[in-house]
């Protein structure tokens, strides 16, 4: 590895619609974090579009993350990626970019789970010490802990993830993809709640059912889309925060910490800070820029993993692959004592 004073890692993220490009130090500064979502009008993400997107506009975003850092490639000594889980055209063009860029600059490459990487830029921002986790994502809803060696997932949904399930319903009601901010400003011009299915079972979460009342009733002509959005909120959030609830007191933890896309929700947050409060509890939410997918918590997770003994070395470059299945709790944790 290069001499340098400091580690610059470069995080390359391209799970699923988005393409990012992330620049952070040793320190945790984050120098840059530039991204590119692939949208649609019309149905959800198309996996091999999403990856066509990511190739077309990959040099641009390192270009400009470049800038924004206000340093050169060269500078760079460390690149971390992606590799796990997600949509497999996503993944093999980030990996394949990453790999080329390790190769270009003579730097060590280090794959790394995306859901970890949420974890873990969400303990740097909000400084959580050992909290419990709620991952909310488009297809991602678990609910996290660290025990024994590993982030072990102590409920998930049993169907879609809750990102996912909102976009659904966006698209049934012809409000485009992504959704989440849309139905959320539906749901602000409501307070008329209708009864939806509540779906908890033990610390698991199932929202197939919800969707298919939700269609039903909208479809009915007999309810108009800010009630639905409001009472869609209000039933999937409890729900969340209700195991979340759970998990804390079987961990015995103070901490709840709110990562991925979904947590841009600002009712959602709203319900968890109540929830944490009645529990003498703490809540934190990471902020807006980082709640969703990009590259600096990619790069941050690169940096830990790397001064934990991680990496693939330069020689070893053409073995870098990608997982589309790999869970958190498959992941070995050898950096935190």
């Amino acid at each position: 590895m290069k001499k340098t004073k400091k580690i610059i890692c470069l995080g390359v993220e391209s799970t699923a619609h988005t393409f990012g490009i992330g620049i952070i130090d040793e320190k945790g500064k984050i120098l840059s974090n530039v991204k590119d979502m692939y949208t649609s009008v019309k149905g959800g993400i198309i996996p091999t579009e999403a990856a066509k997107h990511h190739h077309e506009i990959k040099e641009k975003i390192l270009e400009k993350a470049l800038e924004e850092a206000k340093i050169e490639l060269k500078d760079i000594n460390l690149i971390a990626y992606s590799h796990a889980p997600g949509l497999s055209p996503c993944l093999k063009e980030g990996t394949i970019f990453a790999r080329d860029l390790a190769k270009k600059i003579n730097v060590p490459l280090i794959p790394v789970n995306h859901c970890i990487a949420h974890l873990e830029i969400g303990k740097l921002v909000t400084k959580a010490k050992n909290p419990v986790f709620l991952f909310c994502s488009g297809a991602n809803t678990q609910i996290i802990g660290y025990a024994s060696g590993k982030y072990r997932i102590f409920g998930e949904t049993l169907d879609t993830g809750v990102g996912n399930f909102i976009d659904n319903f966006a698209r049934l009601i012809g409000v485009g993809f992504p959704g989440g901010a849309k139905i959320e400003e539906l749901a602000k011009k409501s307070k008329n709640f209708i009864e939806l299915p509540y779906s908890v079972k033990g610390m698991d979460v199932a929202f197939s059912g919800l969707l298919t009342n939700l269609r039903q009733k909208y479809e009915s002509g007999k309810y108009n889309v800010e009630d639905l959005s409001y009472s869609l909120q209000e039933t999937a959030f409890a729900m969340l925060g209700e195991v979340s609830e759970r998990a804390m007191a079987h961990l015995q933890k103070k901490e709840l910490l709110l990562i991925g896309g979904v947590g841009a929700n600002k009712r959602f947050c709203e319900m968890l800070d109540i929830m944490c409060k009645e529990r003498n509890a703490k809540f934190y939410s990471v902020p807006l820029s980082l709640a969703g997918d990009q590259g600096a918590m990619i790069a941050w997770l690169g940096i830990i993993m790397f001064k934990s003994g991680h990496k693939i070395s330069m020689k070893d470059l053409d073995k870098a692959d990608f997982d589309p299945l790999e869970r958190v709790d498959d992941v070995e944790i050898n950096w935190i004592k």
